[in-house]
């Protein structure tokens, strides 16, 4: 696959290069999130003696090192290289290719149709790697995450009438089941929750689609005790605040925005939440 010509991430991207061995060392801070292992060579030999289907035309080790530089890329926001790279070793590399169009589609495509088509091809690449590999938890909340990202595209409304709530409930369920302390899955589950109450109301929310107020409230208090140092925890808690009890916890949202603002972002994705709630607290 041919690299994207995508917009340039807008920041520096030095500031996030992790050569090396410093990937490694930084690994476990900059997954917090999202749980997603390391990708040597004995990692990726386990994940393939459980889903065959993974095997890369690649040995071990090249298919190793180009990974790892797919998630270079991507923490130093050369999303497109990371899509690029990723999907060079096959089914191993979706998740990374997914995480790079997911925050691409999310933060830096200007285009409404072009943003919906990087959504569309995301959740398909997740259905294939979950037919692959059921195990992976990133494979679920990667579809999870595309789905309701495409979601929100097209309106709350319509991805309710298409069926689109149902799938990416039980992507995040199935994501969490392969990996209880997925923070990022947690904070998606808050959101969607919070969405649905928004849109059709708290009785319609839960009968129709078992939303609460009190399952958002404690998914997103999760993901911020998970991840701590995570800015778009508190975005979308704060977001979620809003939609779910109206003006009487937009203190508490304000907080959580300031909180975000000053939090010091680790990579690429982390500055684009950063600057997001920077934004929002001068409107």
């Amino acid at each position: 696959m041919a690299k994207p010509r995508w917009t340039a991430f807008p920041h520096a991207s030095k500031d996030y290069d992790y050569a090396g061995a410093a990937l490694a060392e930084a690994w476990p801070r900059l997954h917090r999130g999202d749980c997603e292992p390391f990708p040597d060579a004995a990692g990726l030999k386990g994940l393939i003696d459980a889903a065959p289907k993974l095997k890369p035309k690649q040995s071990l080790e090249e298919a190793a090192e180009i990974l790892q530089d797919a998630w270079r890329a991507y923490h130093r926001g050369d999303f497109a290289e990371a899509v690029e790279k990723g999907l060079s070793v096959g089914l191993l590399g979706t998740n990374v290719a997914n995480k790079a169009t997911n925050i691409y589609a999310t933060y830096l495509e200007e285009k409404d149709a072009a943003k919906l088509e990087l959504f569309q091809a995301s959740a398909a690449r997740a259905e294939e790697l979950q037919a692959a590999a059921k195990g992976l938890a990133n494979a679920h909340y990667l579809h999870a995450q595309a789905l309701g990202r495409y979601s929100q595209g097209i309106s709350i409304g319509k991805a309710l009438a298409q069926g689109l709530a149902g799938k990416v409930r039980a992507s995040l369920e199935a994501a969490l089941k392969c990996a209880p302390k997925h923070a990022d899955a947690h904070i998606a589950l808050g959101t969607y929750h919070a969405e649905i109450i928004n849109k059709v109301g708290g009785m319609i929310g839960g009968l129709t689609y078992g939303a609460s107020k009190d399952d958002g409230v404690k998914h997103f208090e999760t993901a911020v005790k998970l991840n701590p140092d995570s800015a778009v925890a508190r975005i979308e808690y704060a977001n979620g605040l809003v939609m779910m009890f109206g003006n009487s916890k937009m203190k508490q949202a304000v907080a959580l925005y300031a909180e975000a603002a000053n939090s010091k972002p680790a990579d690429a994705m982390e500055r684009l939440d950063v600057e997001l709630a920077k934004e929002e607290l001068e409107d």
